[in-house]
């Protein structure tokens, strides 16, 4: 029959060797000093870029209009295949977005990043952090703090 002595003994050597596997392992025991930014390679994007995936036909976005568009965004990470870490949102299969291009409305980088598109284009934006949501990060967590941003991004209308 165990004795409590013996059992809080075992239970601390459980423990003990839960740490030294995580720590030999990287989780747990990190380095917490560590920002996203630092993590994900965030810090190297410093402008904002665009590559035109498919050229549109139709209006051209320009400041004042009112764009309709779809957007897929994920957080940009060097370690993931092309730069893309975790998804935090997309428009695809819903409701397209509408917003007036210039006015603020949006981040810095769509912004500028929509601008010259063409109606029925497509485009990857990589957006530095300050043309994002910068060091407050958004959508409770979802964003880090100075995080770079990719969208995958399809100019539906301007009107």
């Amino acid at each position: 029959m165990k004795t409590a002595a013996s059992t809080r003994r075992h239970l601390l050597a459980l423990t003990l060797v839960s740490m030294l596997g995580l720590s030999a392992c990287g989780g747990g025991g990190g380095d917490s000093s560590q920002t996203w930014a630092e993590i994900s390679g965030s810090n190297a994007v410093q402008a904002l870029r665009t590559t035109d995936t498919l050229a549109g036909t139709g209006a051209e976005a320009l400041n004042g209009k009112r764009l309709t568009v779809h957007y897929t965004g994920w957080l940009y990470d060097v370690r993931a295949t092309n730069q893309k870490g975790s998804q935090f949102d997309s428009s695809v299969g819903k409701t397209p977005f509408a917003f007036t291009l210039g006015a603020g409305a949006v981040i810095q980088g769509w912004d500028r990043g929509f601008a010259g598109m063409k109606a029925g284009g497509k485009r990857t934006l990589v957006i530095p952090a300050a043309q994002g949501y910068g060091a407050q990060g958004a959508g409770g967590g979802a964003i880090p703090a100075n995080a770079a941003l990719i969208f995958e991004v399809e100019l539906i209308s301007v009107q």
